[in-house]
C-alpha cells in the first residue's frame, strides 16, 4: 500500500469529525481554516469549512497532505474552535 493510499485511508476514519487545515499558499503565506471532513474521494478529499458567518466547500487532494502543502489536524469533540490557538 502505497503512502497516498494510507493517507486516504486514515480521512476515511475521520468523515464527520471537525479539523483544523493549515494551507500553504505559496511565499510564506499560510491559511488557517476550521472545518468538517463531509466526503473521501479516490483522488480527493472535501472539508466544509467556515468562512465568516457562511459555510464554503474546499476540496484537497491526497499528495496535498503528503507534501506537507496541506496539514489536517482532527479536533477533539470536547474542544471548540474558538478554544484553539494556532501558532
Amino acid at each position: 500500500m502505497n503512502q497516498m493510499e494510507m493517507i486516504k485511508r486514515e480521512l476515511e476514519q475521520y468523515i464527520g469529525k471537525r479539523v483544523i487545515l493549515r494551507a500553504n499558499k505559496g511565499r510564506k503565506r499560510f491559511v488557517t481554516r476550521f472545518g468538517e471532513i463531509k466526503a473521501v474521494y479516490p483522488s480527493l478529499f472535501v472539508v466544509e469549512v467556515e468562512n465568516g458567518d457562511e459555510m464554503t466547500t474546499s476540496s484537497y487532494t491526497y499528495s496535498d497532505v503528503l507534501t506537507s502543502t496541506v496539514a489536517v489536524t482532527v479536533i477533539d469533540e470536547e474542544i471548540e474552535f474558538e478554544d484553539v490557538q494556532i501558532i
